[in-house]
Order: structure tokens, then C-alpha cells, then sequence
């Protein structure tokens, strides 16, 4: 998944208090004129709780902040408008499909009969209500690296580079281990004085002692709770369990995750399997995707909750992204699923270093393509140049990394909420081959399972506030094909600041860099464009 780990915050306080080389593995886990940017936009005030909530729906010249002029796009330009129905296809880690904020707005297969075990609309699944789940009743996967770790060393320069890769990661592993026991202890010591297991920063000061470790361990939480805030003790357990995760599964090699599903994912002809249960065995496991499904198609206005960027969408929920690296097989099957069964646009809110069956999702995508169906991909978040061999990420839309083989996708960087040479988060992924725009990736506030909302930062959150101005304009627009639509977004963007940072290490680059539009998406802009094009075809 390209979600950065709701721990960010409280890792990012850690590290800068005590130091550390695993930092980056833990922050790892877009008639009227249109309007471009202003020279200089400087926000003279913080973002109130209310407009952060919402920040990606806002306007960059009225609200100086660098949102998608999704709001001004509805009160000027759709208002009293009615579009069509859009279908878009969310593969992820499942969806919360009875949660209050999207129940409203998931697909229904009209031509399957609830619950009688009968494939009524003959499409290959068996009551496939609400979409398919190709992960069944697992959840925790290996990364790819292991699994090709896990075979014979053929002598390829791939198993080569993934021992490589693997032992640096094991390694980072352990030492966030090693610093997230010591948290854990000093966390303990803490509640063991206070007698309580939550505590605020007002009780931690109240502390007077001439225990000198429990003066430090004072010294350390007073820290982190300045940074994290409130949250910080869910949000240490979050830290403990994604560097648990890690060991315990994703680079365990004596673990197989995929056991439970029962098929063979080195044959992609081996399609009966899996489920239609489309949030998985845990519906808190589900979270990523339901963000990602709020993000895009919230009921907007009503009061609760955050607003979806779409208001004529229906969700389709295909499980096949676990904790860890998703098969290609899931992936491939999972797109041919979205396309055969009406979506027009599809999110891809995952990625991976290594991609054995590769070509089964090109060929998927080109399906997809064939089918007139968009396919918006995060761009990834480990802060690297894309466009070099030794950082690719999957899947793409390139056999050489170069030169496309389709023209329907839409790869997609994350920005935060200044205007500014900073505006690309340093998590993102970028290249001026290779991702094809930006779109808010940083504090996108939306649905997650059983009827709560987060916080959550990735390009994950970039990509399907992509993808739901992308139904929009397809909404509204139903004539033009995805192609053109992906030009449309990319071509109708605000501009990104001349002079930018890029990466984890804050290069300093032009707007060319960072990607081939070198810009943000607009709701707004694209809607004008869109309506041009379509007059004109």
C-alpha cells in the first residue's frame, strides 16, 4: 500500500529526539476562464480544524491553500447539473460497504441475487453483491522480495538485488524493533507511576522526582506527546505493530501468508478463489481501502463525516492488497474484475520494488485500456526519481520505463497543504517520465471502518483524489474517453512552484522534474477543459 503509516507524526518526533537510520522505513508504509497560480501565496494564518478536514476540496487563490478547487468547481460550474452515474473500481484492502458515510454510494451488482450461492449473472463469482474479495480470509503477506527469496537462487541479477534489498530492510527492522521496545518501556514507566494507562501531557509535568530514570523517560514522553498530541499512545501501538508486522510477516520467510486462499498465484488461469466478502475477515483491516473509497465518494454535505470529491460515483469493492506486497495475479484478475463489470475509472492505491509476473498486469491494463477504462495509480512513497532503473515501482504503464504502452494511465504524486517550494511531500515519489501529476496526499481527512474518520498521508490519499476528479469530469462528460481525460487533468493543473524539493533529501529541482505536467490537479480547470474539448469533438 502507498499510505505513510498513521504513526508519521509520532515517528518523525522520535527520530528527531533520538536519532535514527530506520526513519525512512517508517515513514514509508487534482464559459468561465480557468485560473493558474499566483507568483507568491503565502498563508498568513494556520489551516483552522475545519478547512484541514476539507483542505483538498479548497481553492488556492480564494483560500490560499493548495487544494483542487473541487468547492468552486460545484458552486460555479455544476450547480443545477446533473451527470451520469460513474462506476469507479477501488482495489485495495477492502472496503467498509455498511459504514454510514458510503453505504449510500456502493455498487450493487443489479444481476446477482442476494445470498442463494448461484453465479446468476454467470461473470465467474458467485454473489458478487458488492465486488470481489481475491484475498479470501488472509490478510498478512510477505513482501515480494521475500517471496522471491523464499525460491532457489536462480543467479539473476533480481534475486541478487532483493537479497540486497531484503537484508537492508531486515536490518532497519530490527533496529526499529529494538527502538520501539524502548518506547514501549519508557511508555510503561510512565503509566506504572501515574497508575493509568492513558495520561496527558499536563499529568506527565506533573511528575517530580530525583529518579533519574524516570525523570528520562519523562524527558522522552513530554517530547513525543508535544509532536503527536493526544493520540500519541495509539499511535505508538500503530508504530509497534507496523515494525511487528514487518518481522513477523512481511519478511518472515518461514511465513505463508497465502495458504488460506487456496489457489496457485503462479497461474493466472487458477480464477476460482476468494470471496465475496469485500472488507475481509477484520473490517478494521480494511481501513486503507475505506479511506481511500471516503476520499473519492463521501456523500457530500450531509453533515458527517468528511465530503468525497464525486457526486454521481458508485464504489466497487475488490480486495487484493494485503499487509505486505499484493500478488500480480490478484492485481491482474482484480482490474480484468472492475472492467468487465462497469467501472470506467479504477484506483490503485498499492506499488511494490518487484513484479515477477509483470506482464499479467500489462496485460490487464491494456484490457482496461481496450475497454475505455482509466486506471489512476499512486506514484509510491519512498522519496525517490522513479525514472531510474534501480527505483521502479509497479505497477507502470512502461516495459523500458520509458515509453508507455498504454494511454490510460495516471500516475500520481502527493502535495501537502502550503504553497511553496516544499509543496511536494518528501515521501513522494516523482519523475518527469514516470508520474504524470500531483494531487493532496498529506492530512486527507475521511471514512475509515465501523464508522469513524482519520487522518491519513500517502500518495495513497493522492491518487483517489485523482481519481474522483477524473469520475467527475467523466460524469459530466461521459463522450470523452479516458485518454483524453487523463490528458485533461494533466493539462488543466495549477502549476507547481518553479522552483521545488523533491525526495527525501529536499533536492532542489524545477517544476519540470517532478513530473511530465509539472502540475497539480484542478477540479475546476479541468471541468472548463473538459467542456472545450467536448464542444469541439
Amino acid at each position: 500500500m502507498n499510505t505513510i503509516k498513521p504513526i508519521y507524526y509520532f515517528a518523525v518526533a522520535f527520530f528527531a529526539l533520538v536519532g535514527c537510520n530506520a526513519q525512512k522505513q517508517a515513514i514509508k508504509a487534482n464559459a468561465p476562464m480557468a485560473v493558474s497560480s499566483p507568483l507568491i501565496i503565502k498563508k498568513i494564518a494556520p489551516i483552522s480544524d475545519v478547512d484541514l478536514k476539507r483542505w483538498s476540496h479548497l481553492d488556492l487563490v480564494k483560500d490560499t491553500i493548495p487544494g483542487m478547487s473541487v468547492d468552486k468547481a460545484y458552486s460555479e460550474l455544476l450547480k443545477n447539473r446533473k451527470g451520469v452515474k460513474v462506476i469507479v473500481g477501488v482495489i485495495d484492502s477492502g472496503v467498509d460497504v455498511d459504514h454510514e458515510d458510503l453505504k449510500s454510494v456502493i455498487w450493487t451488482n443489479a444481476k446477482e441475487i442476494v445470498g442463494n450461492g448461484i453465479d446468476d449473472d454467470k461473470n465467474g463469482f458467485v454473489d458478487d453483491i458488492h465486488g470481489w474479495n481475491f484475498l479470501g480470509d488472509s490478510g498478512l503477506e510477505n513482501l515480494e522480495m521475500t517471496r522471491i527469496l523464499k525460491k532457489p537462487d536462480d543467479g539473476s541479477m533480481t534475486y541478487k538485488n532483493a537479497k540486497a534489498d531484503y537484508e537492508k530492510k531486515y536490518n532497519e527492522a530490527l533496529e526499529g524493533k529494538q527502538q520501539v521496545d524502548f518506547l514501549l518501556s519508557t511508555h510503561k514507566a510512565i503509566q506504572t507511576y501515574l497508575k493509568k494507562d492513558d495520561y496527558t501531557l499536563e499529568e506527565l509535568n506533573s511528575i517530580v522526582t530525583i529518579n533519574e530514570e524516570l525523570n528520562r523517560s519523562k524527558m522522552i514522553m513530554t517530547r513525543i506527546i508535544g509532536q503527536s498530541g493526544p493520540t500519541f499512545s495509539a499511535d505508538l501501538e500503530e508504530y509497534r505493530k507496523y515494525v511487528y508486522d514487518q518481522l513477523n510477516y512481511n519478511l518472515n520467510k518461514e511465513f505463508n501468508g497465502r495458504e488460506s486462499v487456496g489457489d496457485n498465484p503462479d497461474d493466472i488461469n487458477d480464477t476460482v478463489y476468494g470471496n465475496n466478502v469485500v472488507y475481509g475477515p477484520d473490517k478494521e483491516e480494511a481501513l486503507h481501502g475505506t479511506h481511500v473509497a471516503g476520499i473519492i465518494a463521501q456523500v457530500r454535505n450531509n453533515g458527517i463525516g468528511g465530503d468525497g470529491i464525486a457526486n454521481n460515483v458508485e464504489i466497487m469493492a475488490v480486495r487484493a492488497v494485503p499487509n505486505g506486497d499484493e500478488y500480480d495475479k490478484d492485481i491482474a484478475l482484480a482490474i480484468r474484475y472492475a472492467v468487465d463489470n462497469g467501472a470506467k475509472v479504477i484506483n490503485g492505491s498499492f506499488g511494490k520494488s518487484y513484479s515477477p509476473r509483470k506482464q499479467w498486469v500489462f496485460d490487464a491494463i491494456k484490457y482496461a485500456e481496450s475497454k475505455d477504462v482509466l486506471f489512476v495509480h499512486a506514484s509510491g512513497n519512498d522519496g525517490n526519481n522513479i525514472d531510474l532503473e534501480k527505483n521502479i515501482s509497479f505497477p507502470n504503464d512502461s516495459e523500458d520505463n520509458k515509453k508507455e504502452f498504454a494511454g490510460n494511465v495516471l500516475t500520481v504524486g502527493a502535495v501537502n497543504n502550503i504553497y511553496g517550494p516544499t509543496l511536494v511531500a518528501a515521501f513522494s515519489n516523482y519523475g518527469s517520465i514516470n508520474v504524470d501529476v500531483y494531487a493532496p496526499g498529506m492530512e486527507i481527512y475521511a471514512s475509515v471502518p465501523n464508522n469513524k474518520y482519520k487522518y491519513e498521508q500517502g500518495t495513497s490519499m493522492a491518487s483517489p483524489n485523482a481519481a474522483g476528479v477524473a469520475a467527475l469530469v467523466r460524469s459530466y462528460y461521459p463522450k470523452l474517453s479516458a485518454k483524453q481525460v487523463k490528458q485533461i487533468l494533466m493539462d488543466s493543473g495549477t502549476p507547481l512552484p518553479a522552483s521545488i524539493e523533491l525526495g527525501e533529501n529536499n533536492d532542489k529541482k524545477s517544476a519540470a522534474d517532478s513530473s511530465k505536467s509539472g502540475k497539480m490537479i484542478n477540479a475546476y480547470n479541468a471541468l472548463i477543459l473538459a467542456d472545450a474539448i467536448s464542444k469541439n469533438s
